[in-house]
């Protein structure tokens, strides 16, 4: 019968401007992906969701890659089961759009529900902690967003550090820490390789004072044996982000992870090849004794939905990045929702997919 695959461009508008140590986001290109069979009503979505300056693929590449898929996908079969993560490896290297074809062929195989995987999460049985992101910007705008953020109830707050004064990212630690000091708050600081090799270990000194659970990518990829000699001496548990990304043979992610040895990784599976691939990861880190934790590389609620649903199939005792679903003015209404902290699927909300007119 042969599968049918059609794609359409969606821009998300943040509904602020959203700071990193690599610049300003204040929009992000997603594409998103349907699968079906010829003439049914049945159809499962996926999403490619590339991070610029990050992700391998570039836009022409994965429209082209799209209308490739087109072609090969009218002589395959619905795939059965996990069968879909196999077809996906064979079909694409591109990691986002692997993604999106895993998710789209398990969206399939399950009814078309939006229901990638059945565990107590996706039933709306069980939530997932997740921590509340504050974004860079000047210091009275960061500080505005710890208020909400605790407000809102969560117990873990991610503060992405790197790119206005140093000092003026310690005193807002400071901050946290005098004003909710009990809160039993837990900070984490996510640095996106922003710290120059030599004096790391210094600002990570320094930071310690504040009782910080974790850094993320202290200093830039590419410097394995500075990340070994960090991992090995810093106060801080460190947790590589960006240097997984491009890893994809098994036997380079061991490789990674015994030389490095970390304290934890995180996972985004848009940029690492996908669901397949991100298993591959957490296997190795519970083998090796890493810590780990799945993080959303910014997509819509329908690629969020996906990694939640993935996240909820191991035992998840720390909270998740997984609270990005409330960033856009024009996302897609979905039952994930947040509340105190925690991710949840309300099956009383419903999808709401009025930005697909060209493909739905």
């Amino acid at each position: 019968m042969g599968l049918k695959l059609d794609f359409q461009k969606h821009t998300l508008q943040f509904k602020f401007d959203a700071g990193t140590s690599r610049g300003v986001l204040r929009e992000k290109d997603s594409w998103i992906v349907k699968v079906y069979e010829s003439g049914s009503e049945v159809y499962g979505l996926g999403e490619c969701s590339p991070l610029k300056g990050l992700s391998s693929e570039t836009p022409d590449e994965i429209e082209e890659e799209l209308r490739r898929l087109q072609l090969i996908l009218k002589k395959a079969e619905t795939p059965g089961g996990n069968q879909g993560l196999d077809l996906a490896a064979q079909l694409t290297i591109m990691p986002s759009v692997r993604f999106a074809l895993e998710t789209a062929f398990l969206d399939l195989v399950n009814g078309g529900r939006r229901i990638i995987f059945d565990n107590a999460f996706s039933r709306g049985e069980a939530s997932i902690p997740i921590n509340g992101l504050v974004w860079m910007r000047d210091k009275p705008f960061m500080k505005a967003q710890i208020d909400a953020k605790i407000r809102s109830r969560f117990t873990c707050i991610k503060i992405k550090i790197g790119a206005i004064d140093f000092d003026e990212e310690l005193s807002l630690l400071q901050y946290i820490r005098q004003e909710y000091a009990d809160h039993g708050l837990t900070i984490r600081v996510d640095a996106n390789g922003a710290f120059a090799t030599e004096n790391a270990l210094d600002k990570l000194k320094t930071l310690s004072q504040f009782d910080i659970h974790s850094i993320e990518q202290p200093i830039a990829v590419g410097q394995v044996e500075a990340m070994h000699d960090l991992c090995e001496r810093t106060p801080i548990p460190i947790a590589l982000d960006e240097e997984l990304i491009g890893i994809e043979d098994i036997t380079d992610k061991a490789s990674l992870l015994d030389r490095v040895r970390p304290q934890f990784i995180i996972l985004k599976p848009s940029l690492l090849g996908g669901i397949r691939s991100t298993v591959e990861w957490i296997n190795l880190a519970q083998e090796k004794d890493i810590g780990w934790w799945v993080t959303s590389a910014l997509e819509s609620n329908i690629g969020l939905n996906a990694i939640a649903q993935l996240t909820a199939q191991y035992t998840v005792t720390i909270p998740q990045g997984l609270g990005t679903g409330k960033l856009y003015h024009n996302n897609f209404d979905s039952p994930l929702t947040i509340t105190k902290g925690v991710l949840e699927y309300d099956h009383l909300k419903r999808w709401n997919y009025s930005y697909l007119s060209d493909i739905l």
